[in-house]
């Protein structure tokens, strides 16, 4: 993986290679580095849905189908979407899952009741065009909540954080999977926008009531939102 970030059609490959490369390990990798808290996450995430039983739930960027088996734990239907071919072999989820590109997504317009994402805001080649998709593809008054890395508002947190994610966690990463890999991850931060802007993207897709809420000290943030 180069040292400068790649944008576009150079982006996409690099991603979806990532991925590929680190499957195998993925889920192992992400328990040790979140210390088990990626599991509360997804489940804070799910529960902001709040939408009627048996509802339709997108996972976007779905890798090993975690989301997918907490939604159907609280009694969605789940179907997940990942164009990472190495992701979906090493899936552990009784969900329909589809090989595809989260940015053209083959599904009708208005064709799911919510979307779920975990952690992959940072690693589409277009966020202003992933939000699009998001206000295409979810009824009206249908939800998203969408997790990603944050960097805590706390300026001590925010500096053990900053140590933490840049410097161990390539080293957990590189002793039990790929170096280059987790190496890039913390740099990808880059790519998020302010949590202002991302906000005020979301509602101009259609989500006014957007919103962004820090979890465990700001280490996550969910942004959830309905449809209007």
């Amino acid at each position: 993986m180069s040292a400068r970030l790649p944008q576009g059609a150079d982006k996409r490959r690099a991603v979806r290679g990532l991925f590929d490369t680190i499957s195998p390990r993925y889920d192992l990798v992400n328990r040790l580095m979140t210390f088990g808290m990626d599991v509360g996450w997804r489940r804070r995430a799910v529960a902001s849905l709040r939408l009627p039983g048996r509802s339709l739930v997108a996972d976007l960027a779905c890798g090993t189908g975690d989301f997918c088996r907490e939604l159907e734990r609280r009694g969605y239907r789940a179907v997940g979407f990942d164009f990472s071919h190495g992701m979906l072999m090493q899936a552990r989820t009784d969900a329909a899952l589809v090989e595809a590109d989260i940015l053209q997504l083959p599904l009708v317009d208005a064709g799911v009741d919510g979307v779920t994402c975990g952690f992959a805001l940072r690693n589409v080649v277009s966020l202003g065009g992933f939000f699009r998709e998001l206000g295409r593809v979810v009824r009206p008054g249908g939800r998203i909540a969408l997790l990603d890395a944050s960097e805590p508002d706390n300026r001590l947190v925010r500096a053990g954080h900053g140590v933490y994610f840049r410097h161990v966690v390539p080293l957990i990463g590189g002793a039990l999977s790929d170096k280059d890999s987790y190496a890039y991850l913390p740099k990808s931060m880059a790519y998020l926008p302010t949590p202002g802007e991302m906000l005020s993207m979301l509602h101009d897709e259609g989500f006014p009531d957007a919103e962004r809420r820090q979890l465990s000290g700001g280490l996550t943030q969910l942004l959830m939102g309905t449809h209007s």
